[in-house]
């Protein structure tokens, strides 16, 4: 039995009397006046104790540290000065920090114990880029579910999740991490995701604490480089970049994290505009936000605060609630209160957050409910988590080409040639994020082949890194040894068929891996040029954190497939597409370039005043440069062929409030297969310039070979409307296009007046 403060006995043995007796109203009632009635009883300190965040610093399950920093935090522990640990898994650890808490400090509030749980815990489903690929918002939330389960078994009840940046860089290594270039998409999969670890009882014990990442304009980083400034419009901060995080409120989501970067000028640590005005205030925002790592310290090199003392004072004041790891308002916030440099009612304010996740959480209850060691062992790697991960990585590759019929491989050839390092490695397709996983446990694409029944000879070609692949180390790339080329070369004489696994390694994209060049890393583009030499049958599949430049391939080999890194299932999944068990249905989240000199580059840009094309150089374009991507936003092909037909378009906005477009979707092709229908729309005329199409509805089909479906989309005033610079929600009357089809090229249009 858990040693608790007389004042939460008592107020939690009240809340259970009066629980029985009263409607689901006054529970909540009550829980917010249990949460007032401890915050009553709060030092400044203890509230001030609250808003801090350490990273795990000893073992849990050893002694107590006795020196330097770790002792320091040790005795904040006790002394009720620390409301959060990062970076602390395990049933047994957490337990024991937690009754260090419980047991010691004066009120015994519990901590909450946040993880980046990014893209899976022990069981890893595709990076978050890569599950946007897929458009199944059910698998992207099945998903984000098995990670919670997994994540709360091991004692974390909060991830850092989901990272919802808009992002048209592929320079920058982060893309990774989110659902690629699109607000629309990436809202509805931000969504998907919240609902996936937070469930619909965040006090369910399968359940963790979502949080939005990173609370601004993080994606639009200045020449796609990490922590660089962001220099955002007014027009597109209200309506690609706020949007998916106004989705992530509407879902219910618990906590906010606020950003490295500058916008505009302001850190957004900093930001009282995007914290207070529009998160809290205008969004009505009831969680609290915590600081990325760092962030409120970095103030002072971004040159608005000169001390730690500043920074709290202006983080506190901009409304950030909790500090991780600047040590900023654990020492300095009391005195900046006692001056007045910050009011008490903001310090208030932000405990009065914090413990209302940890109530909802049920933390206020039962301390101890995610430290069930039991659990711990019954659900990691569990079957039904690993069936649920293949299955949405098979729904995140994406076929981008098949001349021929390359592709599905032939089951029964003899003479199948597999070429490539990352074809044999178990660690490189986990992906950047994976704190709580094991390195080298994914499925590697050579036992894909071997559980298929698929007959093969392996060559490595080339290394593509030399030394040790670290997390928090940059990769040395292969540039000069070649003395495995002739290996591969000769096998590829000699087959019928080859696969060459080529792409970036998993530590090649994600935090701090910005790259500037875009091509296949090291000596694999060399390689590859050198296998289809001798022979030409040649399908690529590539594996990678973010769009490639891939134009050589896309004008020579036969067949590219694009399998991100798609986790634990990863060599099974391709395997699984490769040889036509599952037909590939993946459609891409962000624009694959021509050239890196392109970025930053998106489908839905405005049309400029100098359209064109046009026979004078006078219009908008390169000169060395076509302007459109190779591979564009929505793109994706299958093992079958779809047709779009009869587009028509009821209009009854005004009596029914909605827009009705249908369309009839055919497969023509001779396989039964998934499309992902898309609706774009243009408003033709507005008060402010506006995109040239914006996705605004998509549809997962499934038809079999022959079968026609008559597809349905509604456009309410959700989708017809934007946000205007002054950050309000319009609706303007006038002309608008609609277009559907397979990509953002779509080229099926209608009109119709909105009257």
């Amino acid at each position: 039995m858990y040693k608790f403060s007389n004042i939460l006995f008592l107020i939690a043995f009240l809340q259970l009397s009066s629980c029985s007796q009263k409607a689901l109203t006054d529970k909540v009632n009550n829980k917010d006046s249990r949460v007032d009635k401890l915050l009553e009883s709060m030092t400044l300190n203890e509230k001030i104790g609250q808003m801090n965040q350490y990273n795990g610093f000893y073992d849990a399950t050893g002694p107590a540290p006795t020196g330097g920093d770790a002792k320091m935090k040790y005795e904040h522990l006790r002394n009720g000065m620390v409301g959060s640990v990062l970076n602390v898994t395990g049933a047994d650890a957490v337990r024991k920090l937690q009754e260090t808490v419980v047991n010691e400090s004066r009120l015994g509030i519990p901590l909450i114990f946040g993880l980046d749980v990014i893209h899976g815990h022990k069981t890893l489903a595709p990076i978050p880029l890569a599950e946007a690929a897929s458009w199944d918002l059910e698998a992207i939330e099945k998903a984000s579910r098995v990670a919670a389960i997994e994540a709360s078994a091991r004692g974390i009840n909060w991830t850092f999740a989901p990272m919802v940046d808009i992002s048209r860089d592929a320079r920058w290594g982060r893309v990774m991490e989110g659902a690629g270039e699109d607000a629309y998409l990436g809202s509805k999969v931000g969504a998907a995701r919240v609902k996936g670890f937070q469930g619909n009882n965040l006090s369910d014990i399968n359940t963790i604490a979502a949080c939005a990442k990173h609370f601004a304009g993080y994606g639009f980083a200045e020449s796609g480089k990490d922590y660089n400034t962001a220099e955002i419009s007014m027009t597109t901060l209200y309506n690609v970049v706020l949007p998916p995080f106004k989705a992530c409120v509407d879902a219910g989501i618990c906590t906010f994290m606020n950003s490295f970067n500058t916008v505009n000028g302001i850190p957004s640590t900093a930001d009282k505009f995007l914290q207070r005005d529009v998160l809290k205030g205008k969004w009505g925002f009831e969680g609290f936000i915590v600081s990325d790592w760092g962030s409120g310290a970095e103030m002072i090199e971004h040159g608005v605060a000169k001390d730690k003392k500043d920074v709290a004072i202006i983080a506190t004041n901009a409304g950030s609630d909790m500090d991780m790891e600047s040590y900023a308002n654990v020492n300095f916030l009391q005195a900046a209160v006692e001056e007045g440099s910050v009011p008490m009612k903001y310090i208030d304010d932000s405990a009065r957050r914090i413990l209302k996740v940890k109530e909802d959480l049920g933390l206020l209850d039962d301390p101890y409910k995610y430290c069930n060691g039991t659990r711990e062992k019954e659900l990691l790697y569990h079957p039904d988590h690993r069936a649920a991960v293949l299955d949405i990585a098979k729904k995140s590759i994406v076929l981008l080409k098949n001349e021929n019929n390359a592709l599905p491989i032939s089951k029964t050839q003899k003479r199948l040639a597999v070429i490539g390092t990352l074809a044999q490695d178990k660690n490189s397709p986990l992906g950047n994020w994976r704190m709580g996983s094991d390195d080298d446990t994914a499925v590697s694409v050579l036992e894909g082949l071997d559980n298929m029944g698929i007959e093969y000879t392996y060559a490595e070609g080339t290394k593509l890194s030399i030394g040790e692949n670290a997390f928090i180390r940059e990769m040395k790339i292969n540039e000069t040894d070649r003395s495995q080329f002739d290996e591969a070369i000769e096998l590829a004489k000699k087959s019928e068929q080859v696969l060459m696994v080529l792409g970036e390694y998993g530590y090649q994209s994600g935090e701090g891996r910005s790259r500037a060049k875009l091509g296949l890393p090291g000596l694999q583009q060399e390689l590859l040029e050198a296998v289809y030499e001798v022979n030409p049958n040649v399908v690529l599949v590539l594996m990678t954190g973010r769009p490639l430049v891939l134009n050589w391939a896309d004008e020579n080999v036969p067949a590219i497939l694009n399998t991100w890194h798609l986790g634990t299932e990863s060599g099974n999944a391709i395997a699984e597409v490769l040889v036509g068990n599952y037909n590939p249905s993946g459609k891409l989240p962000m624009c694959f370039p021509r050239s890196v000199g392109q970025l930053p580059i998106y489908y839905n840009h405005l049309n400029t005043g100098r359209p064109g094309p046009k026979d004078l150089v006078f219009w908008s374009h390169y000169t060395d440069e076509k302007n459109s991507p190779l591979y564009p936003f929505g793109y994706g092909l299958s093992y079958t062929s779809f047709d779009y037909k009869d587009i028509s378009v009821s209009n009854t906005y005004g009596t029914d409030d909605n827009v009705k477009v249908s369309v009839t979707l055919s497969n023509t092709g001779k396989l039964k297969g998934k499309e992902v229908a898309q609706l774009y729309l243009r408003d033709r005329v507005a008060s402010v310039s506006r995109p040239v199409r914006e996705l605004k509805g998509f549809k997962l089909v499934e038809l079999n070979a022959g079968e026609s479906r008559v597809v349905e989309f509604i456009l309410t005033k959700d989708e017809l409307g934007f946000y205007n610079n002054n950050g309000d929600y319009v609706i303007e009357k006038g002309d608008f296009d609609v277009y559907v089809g397979g990509s953002s090229n779509a080229n099926m249009r209608k009109s119709f007046d909105l009257k």
